[in-house]
């Protein structure tokens, strides 16, 4: 890492061409979820619950591969509170005791001397589900609501405040269109479902978090280097703060890495969300919110002379 410790890379000249990388993957990613659709979970289309309880430990990965072909889809589950009870989601069309009766053989055939029996039932509704979505869109709306606000009290410049709310936007934007694109090409579950919704908030949050570093050492170069212009000032931040901005990143996504590989089916999509956000925000407090300040700030000046 000796070579950042007086970095000199010139961010600012390749601005250009981010805006362009940036502007095809955002374009890219608004024409996918339009034409193919966000790939709702069960908590966002509605579905049918199940819990079975076995008598000795099961494991849900057997399961799910044996349900899947009966269900016509993937189904999603868990452990409920031991080894031996396992809860499945699934959004298979039909009857729910026609469901139970397809579970039950399906799980009968896999453990034919581990029999299940059926605890408890619940149906998903619609209207609940219309009310995920509801819910969630106000909660992403919400925290750039919240975040623009912080981030103009913060550093009394509404550019700023534009340009971090235009990077997380950008993040997460493009990681649903990426998710959007590769439901079809992955076997883990990359549906949007509450657990996704959580990681685009924490995406949201990394993002903001190394983009106010970069927004603090600007406002102290502000003060030091009065006379500096202020995209090369913008430039000295970027580099100042670039060690820390990579030795964060790299460690944060060694994490997430292993959460992806080892954490279990069930994680998969959660973690892999998490590993496109670490390296989308990345790039993103690097090149498009500095890009936006040193954009907005000169129309600014323009328009006040």
């Amino acid at each position: 890492m000796k070579w950042f410790e007086t970095p000199s890379f010139d961010f600012i000249r390749a601005q250009k061409m981010m805006y362009i990388i940036s502007g095809v993957l955002f374009v890219s990613s608004i024409v996918a979820i339009l034409t193919m659709g966000l790939n709702y979970g069960i908590d966002f289309r509605g579905g049918k619950e199940f819990v079975l309880d076995f008598e000795q430990p099961v494991d849900v990965v057997e399961i799910r591969n044996a349900l899947t072909e009966p269900l016509e889809s993937t189904p999603e589950l868990k452990l409920f509170g031991s080894d031996s009870d396992i809860l499945i989601r699934t959004d298979a069309e039909g009857d729910i005791s026609v469901i139970s009766g397809l579970i039950l053989a399906g799980v009968g055939e896999l453990y034919p001397e581990n029999p299940a029996t059926v605890i408890k039932t619940d149906v998903v509704g619609p209207r609940f589900a219309d009310d995920l979505k509801i819910a969630a869109m106000n909660s992403i709306l919400f925290a750039v609501a919240v975040v623009f606000i912080y981030i103009l009290i913060r550093f009394k410049g509404w550019y700023y405040s534009a340009g971090a709310v235009t990077a997380l936007i950008h993040d997460v934007v493009i990681v649903l269109g990426i998710f959007t694109l590769i439901e079809p090409l992955v076997s883990f579950n990359v549906t949007i479902d509450q657990a996704l919704i959580a990681a685009f908030l924490t995406i949201v949050g990394y993002s903001l978090n190394d983009t106010v570093v970069v927004f603090d050492r600007i406002r102290e170069n502000q003060l030091i280097y009065k006379t500096m212009e202020f995209k090369d000032m913008i430039n000295k931040s970027l580099n100042d703060t670039l060690s820390r901005t990579v030795i964060t990143s790299l460690t944060t996504l060694f994490v997430v890495v292993i959460l992806f590989l080892f954490g279990g089916e069930v994680l998969k999509g959660f973690a892999f969300a998490l590993v496109l956000g670490v390296i989308i925000g990345t790039y993103s407090s690097l090149f498009v919110a500095s890009a936006m300040v040193v954009e907005l700030q000169k129309r600014a000046m323009k328009a006040k002379a």
